[in-house]
């Protein structure tokens, strides 16, 4: 498994910008964020595969941008127009299956315990 830590998170006003980062062991073939929100399931939020496909939720294309250091194997969340729904924990996850590497999907073998964006109106 791959060992996954983020950082970045905290509080922003409502229309800010925060940017997330995701220390791994080691890049894989599907790599995402997803977060979850205070008494929500957890949702896909972008992904990124070994083409450097970005796949984003409806919620938030146009305004995050998911991208990758493989070099220093770092995953990144930009977000930017950042609005109070936004609020939540977010998670860096991994898969190593060569596979479609959809946002929509939660099968990642891997985890980070996550990191708490609070956007504030």
């Amino acid at each position: 498994q791959v060992h996954l830590v983020e950082s970045g998170g905290g509080s922003v006003q409502a229309g800010g910008s925060r940017r997330l980062s995701c220390a791994t062991s080691y890049t894989t073939y599907c790599m995402g964020w997803f977060r979850q929100a205070p008494g929500k399931e957890r949702e896909g939020v972008a992904t990124i595969d070994a083409y450097y496909t970005q796949r984003y939720s409806d919620s938030v294309r146009g305004r995050f941008t998911i991208s990758k250091d493989t070099a220093n194997n770092i995953l990144y969340l930009e977000m930017n127009s950042l609005r109070p729904e936004d609020t939540g924990t977010y998670y860096c996850a991994a898969d190593s299956a060569v596979g479609p590497c959809l946002v929509s999907s939660q099968a990642m073998d891997s985890w980070g315990k996550g990191t708490l964006v609070t956007i504030s109106s």
